[in-house]
């Protein structure tokens, strides 16, 4: 996995007035105790620590370069299209903040003013877990080569069935992980059921935050499921023993709403070799009533743009998110600030573009023509999105309607 030099994280949008002579206790703090520290702390995703003045410092002129450009905090979405509740983007206040402490020396001023370090649990972004499920066993990590998916399925042994507001994945060693990938198998049976409600529970790769719902939506696990890990391993030189585990939530809130995941994507393309400009399309259409909340595109390093159109029964068409420049190393998420309606009949079209010229410096082999294929040299592509439908009356069992 590849990392950018600052990797900031995000929290609840607050507006900052630029000081004339801003100090890091006073008017710096907030703004990296608000963006950063969330993965800018020990044992987190991030490269460096940034929970005070001696960890920032270093990196003052590096952070203000990085959020001058908006480069950081990683944020990817056309701001034309779409809005989203989970946007990463600094407002101009806090960039300007950032940038007159920079050019002023970056002085550290009275430590009386510094806010309190948010708190985190150990290990945890969005706090302790009700409960922790691993892979049920270790698998042996080569030093090198190519490793086949994996798979690993471990019972519940849940006696009733539990609704999940919010699901972190923890790899074992992230340097050797591409993607983790937990999703729920029924009562029964030996895989997840395919179809309108996909199983997909939540996954891990290079940027993507972990699940947390809105209050009153969660995820249902019938008693009595399995969870399946498909882990996706990459060597990096040193062998181990790999035991990857998932936290999850339980739902506090009464439940309104069932969250389900579901894709548009297509399997059958072929990049010509040297095509700078490919375009791969997929859809979707809903067979019912739903509100659409999250979409996440996915693609592998040849991956250029994707794009979102949602078409209504009546004709009407409505671009919902665009990513110009799409960045593999990113797996971002964007939340809908508000739910959506999608009347049954309506489509969500996307259309994605790849680079397999020279002119990619990601490009593996510019000289091959490339298809769908699990590995990061071969490519993918999904409209990965979650919708909600009306939770039942019990908040047990299957919601009305879904199929």
């Amino acid at each position: 996995m590849r990392l950018c030099v600052a990797m900031f994280a995000f929290g609840p949008v607050a507006i900052f007035a630029a000081s004339t002579n801003p100090t890091f206790s006073k008017d710096v703090a907030p703004i990296i105790f608000n963006r950063c520290v969330e993965c800018h702390r020990a044992g987190e995703v991030a490269p460096m620590a940034l929970t005070n003045y001696k960890e920032v410092r270093p990196w003052a002129k590096s952070i203000k370069e990085r959020v001058v450009a908006r480069a950081m905090p990683v944020w990817l979405a056309d701001p034309h299209y779409g809005s989203f509740r989970n946007d990463r983007r600094m407002s101009q206040a806090e960039i300007d903040t950032i940038v007159s402490w920079v050019n002023a020396g970056s002085p550290e001023g009275n430590e009386k003013d510094m806010p309190a370090l948010p708190k985190f649990d150990t290990g945890w972004t969005l706090g302790k877990p009700d409960q922790v499920f691993d892979m049920g066993k270790d698998f042996a990590v080569p030093a090198s080569g190519t490793v086949a998916y994996q798979y690993f399925t471990v019972p519940t042994n849940f006696t009733e069935d539990k609704w999940i507001s919010a699901a972190e994945i923890h790899p074992g060693k992230r340097s050797t992980i591409h993607h983790i990938i937990v999703t729920v198998v029924d009562p029964g049976k030996t895989a997840p059921e395919k179809g309108e409600g996909d199983a997909l529970l939540v996954g891990y790769a290079p940027g993507e935050q972990p699940l947390k719902l809105e209050a009153g939506t969660a995820k249902l696990i019938k008693a009595g499921s399995s969870l399946r890990f498909q882990v996706h391993y990459t060597p990096d030189g040193t062998a181990y023993d790999d035991r990857s585990y998932i936290g999850i939530t339980f739902a506090k809130d009464p439940i309104k709403f069932q969250a389900m995941t579901a894709n548009a994507l297509q399997f059958n393309f072929k990049i010509p070799a040297g095509d700078p400009n490919y375009e791969v399309k997929s859809t979707w259409t809903a067979k019912l009533d739903v509100q659409l909340a999250e979409l996440m595109p996915h693609m592998h390093v040849r991956g250029k743009d994707f794009k979102y159109t949602v078409t209504f029964p009546d004709g009407r068409q409505e671009v919902i998110l665009d990513v110009p420049k799409y960045d593999f190393n990113w797996q971002l998420s964007y939340e809908l600030s508000k739910y959506m309606e999608l009347p049954k009949g309506t489509r969500i079209d996307c259309v994605a573009h790849f680079d397999n010229s020279a002119n990619n410096r990601a490009n593996p082999d510019p000289t091959k023509d490339v298809k769908w294929g699990d590995q990061t040299w071969e490519e993918m592509m999904i409209g990965w999105f979650t919708y909600v439908v009306p939770a039942p009356d019990s908040a047990t069992g299957t919601a009305k309607g879904v199929e």
